[in-house]
């Protein structure tokens, strides 16, 4: 009678409580999840510690002239690859996406006490060919060069609009009170952590193809920086908010229409 319907009505209210906090906390996770790499991936991008160079110490008149004349022209003169290159070698530089930097000592005889000085990449220069042999422009443009090059500065970014507009999209929800764009926000962070993935694999590959056509004088190696590990960090933790924002759209999706079934019934 009357007390059974109210026992199954207190327990489908308990069912859907147990539900909706399994969503918030699913939902939850997700938004620090996408926030932190965000972050990461936002700070990787304006960083320059994406790959680093550790060079021996400038010793010698010839070598101090030489070193002198690169960092003269790093700083003033016209973009060259091969220029910048050089002197990222043998200045212990470091280059990320936007920004590339060397360290030379603070005082003119050319101490052990040393100061960073960075120049960025403007956006004419991030569409500059790269060339089979760099700094000789009638060797030919490198194609593949030239288009990792691209896509590693146009993707992190195609990944952090993916990021906002999902974010907007969950404003909205939000005020709509509404879980059903749940699953576009999960698919829009699961492109945004392929398109930071992919990034890392252009650079890593950019860079390999770059050291093939000039070599690294003896005596000076190359290193991952901490900025390329942030944005290789920022990916799985996009595809991981991806996945627990896929999983509550499609369970509550299929709760709904549970729950419609027991009001039918």
């Amino acid at each position: 009678g009357g007390g059974d319907r109210w026992r199954v009505r207190a327990g489908r209210a308990r069912l859907g409580t147990m539900v909706d906090n399994r969503y918030a906390t699913a939902l939850v996770i997700a938004c620090v999840l996408s926030t932190l790499a965000t972050v990461y991936l936002s700070v990787a991008v304006g960083t320059q510690h994406w790959y680093e160079y550790s060079s021996p110490a400038v010793r010698g008149e010839a070598n101090v002239s030489e070193v002198r004349a690169l960092y003269e022209e790093f700083v003033d003169g016209e973009f060259d690859e091969k220029t910048y290159s050089d002197t990222l070698f043998r200045l212990n530089g470091t280059v990320g996406l936007w920004w590339r930097c060397v360290r030379v000592p603070r005082h003119a005889h050319w101490s052990r006490e040393s100061l960073q000085i960075c120049r960025s990449f403007s956006l004419p220069q991030q569409f500059t060919p790269k060339y089979k042999e760099p700094g000789n422009h009638n060797s030919g443009e490198d194609m593949v060069r030239t288009y990792l090059w691209r896509c590693q500065f146009v993707l992190p970014l195609v990944s952090l609009g993916l990021v906002v507009l999902a974010g907007l999209t969950g404003f909205v929800a939000c005020l709509c009170q509404s879980l059903t764009p749940t699953l576009g926000i999960g698919v829009l962070h699961l492109l945004a952590g392929l398109c930071t993935l992919a990034t890392v694999c252009c650079y890593l590959a950019g860079m390999d193809l770059l050291h093939r056509v000039s070599m690294l004088p003896d005596k000076v190696d190359g290193s991952l920086g901490w900025s390329l590990y942030l944005a290789l960090i920022s990916s799985p933790l996009h595809m991981m908010a991806a996945a627990l924002l896929v999983w509550a759209a499609r369970s509550h999706s299929q709760n709904y229409y549970r729950m419609t079934a027991y009001r039918v019934a």
